[in-house]
C-alpha cells in the first residue's frame, strides 16, 4: 500500500514541477470571479464630451430653454437632492436663523430634462447659484435612548430632541456658461 501511495506522490509532485504556476497580472473585480481586463486610453481617440455638445447646452442656459432645474447640494455634511419650491429639513446645530436668506454654495450636481453637470465633487465657482429662505428652526420629535444589561439591574432612560432648521428653495440659476471657468484671480500678492 505504501509503494502504490509513494508512486502517485511522484507522479503528482513531477505534474506538479511540470506546470508554470499560474500568476494572474489582470486585477479581479470584488465583486466577480472573473479577471476585469485592462483599458487603454488612446488620446488621439475621439473623445464623448465634443464641442458641439457643449455649445448646445450653453445655447439652452442663454435662452432660458432647460427647464425645471434639479440640484444636489452639500449642507451640514449632508446631500440634498433639491428642486425649486421644495423644503428641506437640516438637522443639527445650523446658524442661520428664521428669515435669513442664504445662497447654498456647495454645488454637486445640476441638471435638467437634457442635461446633467457633473462636478468633481463640486461645480465650478460662478456656475450655479441657488438661493434659499430659512423657514423654521424648531426641535424635533421626542427620542429615546434605552440601554439595559440583563441579569445586571441596570437600565438607563434619556430622551433627547435634535436641532432642525426648515430650508424652502426659492431659485436655481445657472448663471455661467458650461467649459470656461472663471479666472483666478487674488494670486498678485503670492510667491509661487
Amino acid at each position: 500500500m505504501s509503494l502504490i501511495l509513494r508512486n502517485l506522490f511522484k507522479q503528482l509532485s513531477v505534474r506538479s514541477a511540470l506546470k508554470p504556476p499560474v500568476i494572474s497580472t489582470v486585477p479581479r473585480h470584488f465583486m466577480s470571479s472573473k479577471p476585469v481586463p485592462y483599458e487603454i486610453v488612446d488620446p488621439n481617440e475621439k473623445k464623448l464630451l465634443n464641442q458641439d455638445i457643449i455649445n448646445k447646452v450653453n445655447s439652452q442656459i442663454a435662452n432660458n430653454e432647460q427647464g425645471r432645474l434639479f440640484a444636489v447640494v452639500h449642507i451640514s455634511g449632508k446631500q440634498f437632492k433639491i428642486t425649486e419650491g421644495d423644503i428641506i429639513i437640516v438637522e443639527g446645530y445650523w446658524p442661520p436663523t428664521a428669515g435669513d436668506k442664504i445662497k447654498l454654495e456647495k454645488t454637486m450636481l445640476v441638471g435638467s430634462k437634457d442635461f446633467t453637470l457633473i462636478g468633481t465633487p463640486l461645480l465650478q465657482d460662478g456656475l450655479v447659484d441657488i438661493y434659499a429662505t430659512v423657514i423654521e428652526k424648531t426641535l424635533s420629535h421626542t427620542k429615546t435612548n434605552f440601554k439595559k444589561k440583563r441579569r445586571k439591574q441596570y437600565t438607563n432612560i434619556n430622551f433627547y430632541r435634535v436641532q432642525q432648521t426648515m430650508l424652502r428653495i426659492n431659485q436655481i440659476v445657472i448663471k455661467g456658461t458650461v467649459d470656461s471657468p472663471p479666472d483666478v484671480t487674488g494670486l498678485e500678492h503670492r510667491i509661487l
